[in-house]
């Protein structure tokens, strides 16, 4: 009896022993397979294109998908999201804010990218600004979807994270070497076209009978701001905070003068591109057959660094937390010293930290990944947001319609082209090279604006310069108006 019950706790003891080893072996199993899946997931990257271009601006597989998302799962979304407003059961919460805004965006980037010639001037940013508006003019948008959009642009504040992470990923994109370097070169013909131009606009307007302040403030400032996130967002909440009217009582005529110039600038630099090719040495140093400076060596200055095309989970979420805790600071700053916007502040700031190089490089980089991110993939969503928010079409066409809106934003190009060609002529820029970058390219859209510029010219090559552009003239042209708004009327 006694051998047997040794014998059977020997034997218990080895099979606990065998089981306790086998689930330390399955548990340690385990652990690997959640250590590697984790380090897999953290370390998966985040492409910033799809088929070679740029997220839901030129959605992959040509005309097979609409927002990036196969045609029939598009429509069954869209169904989805019609039915619960239909049926006002859509919530007016970010969600919903997000799925009515990249779903409608997406459709109209398709419609303009399916329209030949008219697209390379801007027709999908076009059809995202203007449409929803026109549509909810006509009575075809149902209310609820025209509340949660309103909700996420404004109460939610998505405007306001859209423009901190452009702005963040402008500045502390730039590489601080470059700034120092290159900056004093590049922005003299900036820094010339930019004061030129205002003070032009601001003169004529004032002869319409506008008001010089006004001219150039609702004309020059948002269209020499190098594109929306700089431009006409941020300054309607500027007038408006200024006014203390509506964002909405701006946001329509600034928009109407950022599109229409577009369109003049992809003309004037088809133009410029002729006139090099058939008057190549109308004068010394009028076109450089593509290249920008004159005195040779100094390219490599004025050269952004090549940057990689993947980035990771963990870097955007701490540029996202880099955006939003400058935002508070902002903010914060705007609240006790009131001369200067939030967004003034918060420029400063991150120049500051860009310059003195206090900020860790791995944290800038975030910051310049996460502002890609949103520029790639919810600016259609923004402007349909704020098509639907802010603007009015029965106000826009009143303003396409008054001759001198039309004319003043024609000059403003013209004189943005002709100035910083002459200008960047005078410290060594050829003359059609630097009136395309950054005389036109400070006055288009930027991003798909840019590419219809380059692409008119026949000059792609010079893109970095143009990112420099935006970059550096976006900035400082959002910061001059900032200083400039105490100047509006009430």
């Amino acid at each position: 009896m006694s051998t047997m019950s040794t014998n059977d706790t020997q034997g218990g003891h080895r099979a606990a022993t065998t089981s306790r080893s086998e689930d330390d072996d399955l548990r340690g199993a385990l652990e690997q397979e959640i250590t590697a899946g984790t380090q897999s997931v953290l370390a998966r990257p985040v492409e910033k294109s799809v088929d070679g271009r740029g997220g839901v601006h030129h959605p992959g597989a040509g005309w097979k998908r609409i927002a990036s998302v196969p045609i029939p799962l598009y429509l069954i979304m869209v169904a989805v999201v019609v039915v619960a407003a239909v049926t006002e059961t859509l919530p007016a919460s970010m969600l919903s804010g997000f799925a009515v805004t990249i779903l409608l965006g997406g459709l109209f980037i398709w419609i303009g990218n399916r329209v030949p010639v008219v697209r390379d001037y801007g027709l999908p940013t076009i059809l995202c600004t203007f449409a929803p508006a026109t549509l909810v003019y006509f009575g075809l948008v149902p209310e609820p979807l025209v509340t949660v959009a309103s909700t996420f642009i404004d109460e939610q504040g998505f405007l306001d994270f859209f423009v901190m992470a452009i702005i963040a990923g402008s500045i502390l994109g730039m590489p601080r070497a470059l700034l120092v370097k290159a900056g004093p070169r590049f922005a003299v013909p900036v820094l010339g076209t930019i004061i030129v131009t205002f003070l032009v606009v601001g003169l004529v307007s004032m002869m319409f009978g506008n008001g010089f302040i006004e001219g150039m403030l609702l004309v020059a400032a948002p269209i020499m701001a190098g594109g929306l996130g700089l431009g006409a967002l941020p300054m309607s909440e500027m007038y408006a905070a200024r006014t203390g009217q509506d964002a909405s009582a701006f946001m329509g005529d600034l928009m109407s003068a950022v599109v229409l110039a577009n369109v003049f600038c992809i003309i004037f630099a088809g133009l410029l591109n002729g006139l090099g090719k058939n008057k190549p040495t109308l004068f010394a140093g009028f076109s450089g057959n593509g290249d920008l400076i004159r005195v040779k060596g100094d390219r490599r200055d004025l050269s952004m660094p090549k940057k990689g095309g993947q980035s990771t989970y963990i870097t955007l979420g701490k540029g996202l937390l880099f955006a939003a805790v400058i935002f508070v600071v902002g903010e914060l700053m705007g609240a006790y010293l009131t001369f200067l916007h939030p967004y003034a502040w918060a420029i400063i700031i991150m120049v500051v930290l860009k310059l003195t190089g206090w900020l860790p490089k791995d944290l800038e980089e975030s910051a310049t990944d996460w502002g890609d991110l949103i520029n790639a993939v919810l600016v259609p969503a923004l402007l349909v947001g704020v098509s639907l928010t802010y603007i009015k079409i029965d106000e826009v066409l009143v303003s396409l319609a008054d001759p001198s809106f039309i004319a003043l934003t024609f000059l403003c190009v013209l004189v943005a082209g002709l100035s910083a060609g002459i200008i960047g002529w005078l410290v060594k820029f050829n003359f059609v090279e630097v009136a395309i970058v950054p005389g036109l390219v400070m006055a288009d859209t930027g991003g798909s604006g840019d590419v219809s510029v380059l692409s008119a010219s026949e000059r792609m090559h010079l893109m970095p310069f143009a990112a420099i552009t935006n970059r550096i003239g976006g900035t400082l042209v959002l910061f001059v108006t900032s200083l400039m708004v105490p100047l509006l009327v009430v």
